[in-house]
């Protein structure tokens, strides 16, 4: 016996045997959105998987404990090998000088016999155990990055100079199994012994070093118990002596957050992608209804209610919506597996390619309530259609307003779909935000549709008949305005927002920066050089500017009473809580500095410790003068007040700290000073190469840091990140363009109907041109003014509000942006519409 279906399904299925024909734009913009959110959620899902299936060869083993500024104690290491197999590595910055003098900044990795613990370290040649680390009586070997090599004009078998020491470079490092637990290093990779080490004389006292002791535990796969088991204990061992314990659960954290950040971009990313091409999904279901009015009529004709003549019609917009969001699905789930496929070689990061479940079944709940929200309104028309549209010109109907409970139905799906998109949102408060100005951004450029039809209206008509019949286009019933308006304004939007944040990001960090900024950063001065380093500055660049402060590493422990691990703070602050932090002491408030609550201490203080807080950091960590903070400093733990808050000018690129103490606060601890150089006016800002070589030869502890590399690896990641946004916002801006399209295709039995009419009464082709011409142009003067001065506003908000810029605006690139974008709209449509104009009459005519 066979199933009947629901009379509604049959008649929807009957009628789509005709094909899916006017609703390819439709398709597309329903699959574009979902594969976007598909596709980065899997991806985002696969990284995930990654970082926590390679998590032990991240991190180096189960557990990983980081002290600064010194090594573990006798009693310390005690206990750390009672727990299991134990490796030691050292991390600091130094410079490595070539036999010709040449100096350049290294990141040195000291390691000993058992590195690494998890994973293999590859080296050109191929090499086993502590071999490539060996000495040859006084000279000892070392594994280089090929760039520093390549830096310093040096192979395999020569030798550089490392503080005391000479070593022989044995080996090029191919890679480390550590290194994205590591973090990127200012520097190129050198690898040494801790004998080696030893031998440097670089290791002072208070110098910035980091030392780490990676662990693995007995018993093979350990389960989350025991790794928590023995974090309580090390906790309980040593609960104040300044022990950063990681497991291999938070193997890169940092690079974790950055993960979730970039997907909850790209996820909005396809969100907007989503709510624009709604937009076009209600151009492709209002040409369906309007194609399908005398089906419907006849259903009506035949007994059927007006709601069973919108169920039939929305049943089969959502089938086909369910095809656009299964292609979707299929793009996004394959993702993974295509990165995998073509960036595996050169992908730093552990990417486990694998499906996931819930990421789809999120995206597919965004494409249908997404399709359901724009279809409800356009398909609620085909209630009120009369069965007189039978024997009545279909191309002169009415375009009635859909019933209340159809416009309540699209609501309803409309508020759901924002319900959803905050349930799932990584962040809320930007998927709040993303949506509030989304929904305003739509409501304005619904005005300005609403304006420029009430302006077109009420001009005074012309003799011109060009001018009569493009401006008539413009409100005209069925007119392409609403349509034409939103998606050229949204999409001249996202242009002129990623045009000036990305003008206003590399303004911002070459703009003044001779006068303003030092050329030179130096680390690790013994404070015992300190006076002499500052005079051979003197010496060697005459007239320059020198400062110098004290320099210390400490790690927050508590504010207010909680720990930092368990205190709630913003993601753009999180990274004052992670790790260790530059810190200093002083009797004055710094250069440049303004206090803006509390007081400054006495030069003379010797009450309890106090500590002067950033201004900024300290709002968004929601703390104020007087509240307590606890920090570790050389494995001491030190419970400090906030005295004051003071304004600190980041961007001037000199000496500034979050956290600047009281001087007593650590009498007779070992200190090294970090100093800056700038250089006179009219000096080559940073270009004094010699001055490194000479520094590196006289000063071997002191590390130079040349503010021109520093900037220039910071222009270049500005570059990369707006090319990928530029990258990921192109999703939007082919919605967009689907948008246009979809209005174009929804109007071409109309645009036909006008221009064989128009021909019939004597209209040439190209007169006709000009009068599209200059709608469409109209239209995207109209969208390039609003897409202008929308997207120069939330340039400025992201660069004022997120990136803490100042509110600079040069407009120049941003019209150039918009009067491009009008160019590219314009041809498009125009040659959207050359096929409408080249129809011949007769055919037309003959067929009424």
């Amino acid at each position: 016996m066979s199933v009947r279906l629901p009379l509604v399904l049959r008649l929807a299925l009957r009628d789509m045997r005709g094909g899916l024909r006017g609703f390819g734009i439709f398709l597309a913009c329903i699959a574009l959105g979902v594969a976007a959110i598909a596709g980065v959620g899997s991806v985002a899902r696969s990284l995930s998987e990654g970082l926590a299936r390679e998590g032990r060869t991240i991190l180096g083993g189960d557990v990983a404990v980081t002290l600064t500024q010194r090594e573990a104690t006798g009693e310390e290491l005690a206990f750390l090998r009672a727990q299991g197999a134990l490796s030691h590595v050292t991390d600091f910055r130094a410079m490595a000088v070539a036999p010709d003098g040449e100096a350049a900044l290294v990141e040195v990795k000291a390691v000993d016999d058992a590195y690494p613990l998890v994973g293999t370290l590859d080296t050109a040649p191929a090499a086993d155990g502590d071999a490539p680390f060996a000495g040859e009586g006084e000279r000892f070997g070392a594994v280089a990055d090929p760039a520093l090599l390549a830096r310093l004009g040096l192979g395999v078998g020569d030798v550089l100079r490392l503080g005391n020491l000479d070593l022989v470079i044995k080996a090029e490092l191919v890679s480390e199994p550590d290194k994205i637990a590591t973090g990127v290093g200012f520097g190129p990779r050198l690898m040494i012994s801790h004998e080696a080490l030893a031998r440097t004389g670089l290791v002072q006292p208070g110098s910035i070093i980091s030392h780490v002791y990676r662990l693995v535990l007995p018993g093979g796969e350990l389960d989350d118990a025991a790794l928590a088991r023995f974090t309580a204990r090390a906790g309980d061992a040593f609960p104040d002596e300044g022990w950063r314990i990681r497991d291999r659960r938070e193997a890169a954290p940092q690079l974790q957050r950055r993960i979730d950040q970039f997907t909850q971009y790209l996820t909005l990313v396809g969100m907007t992608a989503l709510l624009v091409g709604g937009v076009g999904v209600a151009n492709a279901v209002r040409g369906f209804t309007d194609r399908r009015r005398t089906t419907m009529a006849t259903l009506k004709a035949v007994g059927a209610s007006g709601g069973v003549a919108v169920a039939v019609a929305l049943t089969e917009v959502m089938m086909i919506a369910a095809i656009g969001i299964v292609i979707g699905l299929v793009v996004g789930a394959l993702m993974p597996f295509i990165v995998v496929w073509v960036a595996q070689d050169v992908l730093p990061l552990p990417i486990v390619p694998r499906l996931a479940p819930l990421e789809l079944l999120a995206a597919a709940l965004y494409g249908a309530l997404a399709a359901l929200a724009f279809s409800l309104g356009p398909v609620g028309r085909v209630h009120d259609v009369p069965v007189a549209a039978l024997f009545r010109d279909h191309v002169d109907a009415a375009q009635a307003r859909p019933r209340l409970r159809y416009r309540l139905a699209a609501a309803g799906a409309g508020v759901l779909l924002i319900v959803v998109a905050l349930a799932l949102a990584h962040n809320v408060r930007v998927a709040a935000i993303f949506l509030v100005a989304a929904a305003i951004a739509f409501g304005l450029l619904r005005l300005v549709a609403i304006g420029t039809m009430r302006a077109a209206r009420a001009l005074p008509h012309t003799a011109n008949p060009t001018w009569r019949l493009a401006l008539a286009n413009l409100h005209r019933p069925g007119t392409l305005t609403p349509a034409l308006v939103l998606s050229l304004g949204l999409g001249v939007t996202l242009v002129v927002t990623l045009v000036l944040v990305d003008a206003g990001l590399r303004r911002e960090l070459t703009r003044s920066l001779p006068e303003r900024a030092p050329a030179f950063f130096f680390l690790d001065v013994q404070a015992q050089e300190a006076d002499a380093f500052a005079q051979y500055l003197d010496g060697a660049v005459p007239g320059s500017t020198i400062e110098r402060v004290p320099m210390m590493r400490g790690r927050i422990i508590s504010l207010k009473g909680i720990r930092a691990q368990d205190y709630t703070s913003p993601e753009e602050v999180a990274w004052v809580l992670e790790g260790d932090r530059g810190i200093t002491f002083a009797d004055t408030p710094p250069e440049g500095s303004n206090i803006l609550a509390g007081d400054w201490w006495p030069a003379d203080y010797d009450g309890p410790p106090l500590v002067s807080f950033d201004a900024v950091i300290a709002e968004q960590l929601g703390l104020g003068v007087g509240d307590a903070v606890v920090v570790n400093v050389l494995g001491r733990e030190i419970p400090v007040t906030i005295a004051n808050l003071r304004s600190v000018e980041w961007r001037s690129l000199g000496i500034n700290f979050v956290m600047v103490f009281s001087p007593n606060t650590f009498a007779g601890a070992p200190y090294t000073v970090l100093a800056t150089l700038t250089e006179p006016a009219g000096a080559e800002a940073g270009g004094n190469l010699t001055l490194v070589r000479e520094i590196a030869a006289r000063f071997p502890a002191v590390t130079s840091v040349r503010v021109r590399d520093v900037l220039t690896a910071v222009n270049d990641m500005v570059g990369q990140l707006a090319v990928a946004m530029a990258a990921a916002s192109a999703v939007a801006l082919i919605a967009s363009a689907l948008v246009l399209g979809g209005a174009l295709a929804a109007s071409h039995r109309a645009r036909l109907y006008d221009a064989v009419i128009l021909k019939t009464l004597g209209a040439t082709r190209g007169r006709l041109l000009r009068a599209y011409a200059l709608e469409y142009g109209l239209l995207a003067l109209v969208s390039a003014l609003f897409g202008f001065l929308a997207g120069s506003a939330a340039a400025m908000v992201i660069m004022t509000q997120v990136m803490r810029l100042p509110a600079d605006f040069v407009p120049g690139p941003a019209i150039v942006a918009a009067l491009i974008a009008v160019a590219v709209a314009v041809t498009l449509a125009l040659a959207g519409t050359w096929r409408v104009l080249a129809q011949r009459p007769a055919a037309y005519l003959r067929e009424r």
